[in-house]
């Protein structure tokens, strides 16, 4: 147990029993804005703390905030300054509407495709998951607000989240799923909210090899472990454990009928049970199952924070909300996220062309997905919005099939407030099939934007688009050669109908600046800046397409497949991705010059635009270690990025840094290890597109 500030530990000594467990629990918002809220103590100046959604922007009650991309989008950038500037105006924006603390960043590798919450996450990778997430902490504490990093470990599915077991081994959980919480640790986050999960059969609120033992005593992490919202499992177990904050810390009572008789849907957890770290946790302090010591050391940690971001001296907080910069920057990430899958030519589009724009939601910006991250903006943009300010042709609209449903966790639960306020202006009328294939015929162009549906608390059915969006794809491509597709994804999704269209943009969810962002990157205006944070490959060929592996049987997700998830796991099997990670075009061409080692963490290797158009290119190190008998290891991984961007003919010299992490192994005897040999740098636009190679011997 680390020793708290003189101030705090003389603080903490004031404190009244009640006043102590006022602090570790958390109870109603007066004002209603807060997703969790502790009242303060008045006698002794501790003014009250309010916590708040926020991985994709603001999501105050009844409030409005400006509805950034999705996490997937601003990851896809490879650009942890980028990431960096946003995270800074989320944490502006939440001072603006009076919150403390940030429920973001979403930091779960991508292990299964069909994640309901993929679209809140990073990557596949866990140096991208960890650089991005570092970015994204350091950002909200250059605000002054608490960043909250989630959902600490191993939460990689929806389905039964409350109770599956994530049954994995010490290596894997080293090597994959922890670096990035050990990168917000390192980057000094104040808070880790634990994830609804068990892992080896324990829920993560009571895991104290995993809580108390590595985030804690061997990570040194100083800051408040808080409860996922009703996540809280037993009083005494996860005191213990090194929970430190029960959130929200009141029930929800059904309105229908009997709470004893209410069916809570699969994946949300049980919110009659709360008020744990209340009377409960007073009875197990007064008879010794707590001691009184672990909880001055939960009460410490929580004012610890509110401390370090003044909030405990006074210190005037104004924020900044819904201002130009922040919608610009909204746009920008949108943009720079966006990753350009084929193109034969036919983007960026020409100023004067005639387009179609069809798809059932143009007329709709897609902000984001379902559940606790929804955003409400003050302003959106649709793609018809961005296409017609943008275009001097003309552009002519179809919505082609019917709408996609969207479900969200609040729909699950009707009576929890909550849910994003769309506003939604498709013209009346039943879409027609027929008039999409004649505006696309009667078109220079045609532009077909099609979407998924995800949601917390629900995984995808299948990686196919929903409803008739293929149909709606290939009708349109067998009427127009020059076919864009635009996908609006929370993960990867499957492209039968890749081979007849002329382009495929990945989108994610862009947030409330989809049209422009879009126009700019159809019409060239910005260089398509992202690449694939995660692999897009059919169904089957996914490591998780086994069920032992997910959804699990008997309660069980087998990570059997170690550490061998997303690129790493088809590099193993010899699969042909679809899209590989990091892959992505730029509209201008890039040529390499020899790599060259520096030392034993460094590479330099000099990149040239040599088109006529200034360009984006995302330089990928990815490392090969040597054979070692008995070992199985990834034949690459990860190890750097740069983002860069370039003029014509302008070259620079690239420095990467290469993370320990790919070269380093968890063995359960020796801990982190390096095996001597050589190992080979593949300098790379992808992890299946290598360029040059250069050896550096450990």
């Amino acid at each position: 147990m680390a020793d708290p500030p003189p101030e705090i530990d003389a603080l903490v000594s004031q404190l009244t029993r009640a006043e102590k467990l006022s602090l570790v629990r958390g109870t109603r918002d007066p004002e209603g804005t807060a997703t969790g809220y502790l009242a303060g103590v008045e006698r002794l100046d501790v003014p009250p703390f309010r916590l708040v959604d926020g991985p994709l922007g603001v999501r105050a009650e009844g409030e409005r905030s400006t509805a950034f991309p999705a996490s997937l989008a601003t990851a896809a950038s490879f650009d942890p300054a980028l990431s960096r500037e946003q995270a800074a105006a989320m944490a502006r924006e939440a001072t603006a509407h009076g919150q403390h603390a940030l429920l973001a960043p979403g930091v779960n590798i991508v292990r299964v495709p069909h994640c309901g919450r993929n679209f809140e996450y990073l990557s596949e990778d866990p140096v991208l998951a960890s650089e991005i997430g570092r970015a994204l902490v350091e950002g909200i504490h250059d605000e002054d607000v608490v960043a909250t990093v989630k959902h600490f470990v191993a939460n990689n599915q929806e389905t039964n989240r409350t109770a599956v077991s994530a049954d994995v081994d010490e290596r894997t959980l080293r090597e994959l799923y922890l670096p990035p919480f050990r990168a917000a640790v390192e980057a000094g986050v104040g808070s880790v909210m634990t994830a609804y999960n068990r892992v080896n059969g324990t829920h993560m609120s009571d895991h104290e090899p995993l809580v108390t033992d590595l985030l804690k005593d061997e990570w040194g992490f100083d800051g408040y472990v808080v409860s996922d919202w009703y996540g809280l499992e037993t009083t005494v177990g996860a005191a213990n454990a090194g929970l430190d904050l029960e959130m929200p810390g009141v029930p929800v009572e059904p309105e229908t009928g009997d709470a004893d008789e209410f069916e809570w849907p699969d994946g949300i957890p049980d919110a009659t049970r709360a008020g744990l770290f209340g009377d409960p946790l007073a009875t197990a302090v007064d008879d010794g199952s707590v001691s009184a010591d672990r909880l001055d050391d939960m009460v410490s940690r929580v004012l610890g924070q509110m401390a370090r971001i003044g909030l405990l001296d006074g210190t005037e907080r104004t924020g900044e909300l819904d201002s130009q910069r922040h919608r610009d920057l909204a746009e920008r990430v949108a943009a720079r996220g966006t990753v350009l899958l084929d193109n034969d030519g036919v983007l960026p589009l020409s100023d004067d062309a005639d387009v179609a724009l069809v798809g059932p939601h143009v007329h709709e910006a897609k902000l984001g997905g379902g559940g606790s991250s929804e955003t409400t903006p003050f302003v959106s943009r649709s793609p018809v919005d961005g296409l017609k300010s943008r275009a001097t042709g003309s552009v002519t609209t179809a919505r082609g099939v019917e709408a996609i449903e969207s479900v969200s966790l609040f729909d699950l639960l009707p009576f929890v407030e909550g849910g994003r306020d769309d506003e939604r202006s498709a013209p009346d009328g039943d879409p027609s099939l027929s008039d999409a294939v004649d505006a696309a015929a009667n078109a220079d162009a045609a532009v077909v934007v099609v979407r998924d549906a995800t949601t917390e608390a629900r995984d995808r059915d299948a990686l196919s688009l929903p409803g008739r969006q293929d149909e709606l794809v290939s009708a349109v491509a067998a009427a127009n050669d020059q076919t864009v597709v635009v996908l609006r994804s929370g993960g990867p999704v499957e492209t039968p109908w890749r081979d007849d269209v002329a382009a495929i943009v990945e989108c994610w969810y862009p947030g409330q600046s989809d049209g422009d962002a879009l126009a700019s990157v159809l019409y060239g205006d910005r260089d398509p800046g992202g690449r694939l944070p995660v692999t897009f490959a059919p169904t089957e060929t996914y490591p998780t397409s086994d069920e032992r592996r997910f959804p699990g049987v008997d309660g069980v997700a087998h990570y059997d497949e170690g550490v061998f998830v997303g690129y790493r796991y088809f590099d193993a099997t010899d699969s042909v991705p679809t899209y590989p990670f990091g892959h992505g075009h730029s509209y201008a061409t890039f040529e390499y010059g020899d790599a060259v080692a520096i030392d034993e963490s460094t590479v330099e290797v000099s990149v040239e635009n040599v088109a006529s158009r200034r360009g984006r290119e995302v330089v990928q190190a990815y490392v090969r270690p040597p054979s070692v008998d008995g070992v199985e290891r990834p034949r690459r991984e990860l190890a750097g990025f740069e983002s860069l961007s370039l003029s014509p003919g302008e070259s620079r010299t690239v420095s990467l840094s290469l993370n320990d992490l790919a070269f380093s192994r968890y063995d359960a005897d020796r801990g982190w290890t390096v095996d001597a040999g050589a190992y080979t740098v593949e300098i790379a636009r992808s992890a299946r597109d290598v360029r040059e190679t250069v050896t550096i011997d450990r």
